[in-house]
């Protein structure tokens, strides 16, 4: 088996005999989270953006793996029936790695997050997962923004520090604090590519303000920096921010002023921790008319290609 993983595969995971076969001839592999089919959107939308995802990547020859926990298996690749699950199941926790020994003890079921994704991904040899936007220090963890102080940092920066593999997102969701979130990066080596862009992207919009530490043009080249990073025994993630394509971005005074307000409401409602994502989504989803669900799903598409296309370019390189 792949990696050495044979023991923890016949314990712990349900690969599917597509993925499985793909891992075993060191084919492209491209992770997907069910966070964003079982959270992200309302059903049926939900499972078309999961079969979207997957068609997206297979079209671009590579292999999709979507990622959750079943009755106490990690899955990695699901087929339609597990997709429509996780599409349906409205309850369902989201699964990040504070919980997996938890659920899985269990015999639990959970959508995977960006940091689950990733542990499950490295579990069975993926490197490379698509993603919508990662996590990150919220606005006002330091006390700056809101009346009550918190230390609300994602646990997905800390995996990116930890855990190597490349992901493929839309930058940061909008409605953190993008500066932060860079800084903790930083601090933990992550680097930082831009795919065709020198600034970081802001999830709904094209631009942050904020710098990238290096900017690729291609798959080709981000393929070769993940490939040398390899080589050299790196073991953190590594992070490929690709902008929103511009047809379908947001004007960023529009976005930034409505989730002004959304934080504001948070606060007011007394909505916290793992659940302030989600509420803020949401608002802006309600306030924009559905535009800014629909740049999500534009966005996520777009990462999927680009990762399937990395992924493609890294099997050639190998």
């Amino acid at each position: 088996m792949m990696n050495g993983q044979s023991e923890i595969w016949n314990e712990y995971l349900d690969i599917s005999d597509e993925v499985k076969a793909a891992l075993e001839k060191d084919r492209a592999v491209v992770a997907l989270e069910t966070t964003i089919i079982s959270h992200g959107f309302s059903h049926p939308e939900n499972l078309e953006c999961g079969r979207n995802c997957e068609r997206i990547i297979r079209e671009e020859g590579a292999i999709p793996a979507t990622i959750g926990i079943l009755n106490g298996r990690i899955k990695i690749g699901l087929d339609d029936e597990e997709l429509k699950f996780f599409a349906k199941s409205k309850d369902i926790p989201k699964c990040s790695r504070r919980d997996l020994a938890a659920i899985i003890a269990r015999g639990g079921s959970g959508a995977a997050t960006v940091a689950l994704t990733m542990i499950a991904a490295k579990m069975a040899g993926i490197r490379f997962f698509a993603t919508g936007g990662i996590g990150g220090v919220h606005r006002g963890a330091l006390g700056t923004q809101v009346s009550q102080p918190s230390l609300d940092i994602s646990a997905d920066l800390e995996e990116l520090a930890n855990t190597d593999v490349a992901v493929i997102c839309a930058g940061a969701k909008a409605i953190l604090d993008i500066p932060l979130t860079l800084e903790y990066l930083e601090t933990a080596g992550v680097t930082v590519l831009g795919f065709g862009t020198d600034e970081f992207p802001a999830f709904y919009t094209r631009k942050s303000g904020c710098a990238v530490d290096y900017r690729v043009e291609n798959a080709e080249e981000a393929a070769n920096i993940i490939k040398t990073k390899n080589r050299l025994a790196i073991k953190n993630g590594i992070l490929i921010a690709v902008p929103i394509p511009e047809d379908d971005a947001l004007d960023s005074e529009f976005i930034n002023d409505n989730i002004d307000l959304a934080l504001k409401k948070a606060e007011a409602w007394g909505v916290h921790g793992k659940e302030v994502t989600p509420f803020l989504l949401g608002e802006l989803n309600r306030v924009t008319e559905g535009k800014s669900a629909a740049a999500n799903k534009a966005l996520v598409y777009n990462n999927s290609r680009i990762a399937a296309r990395i992924a493609m370019a890294y099997s050639g390189i190998r």
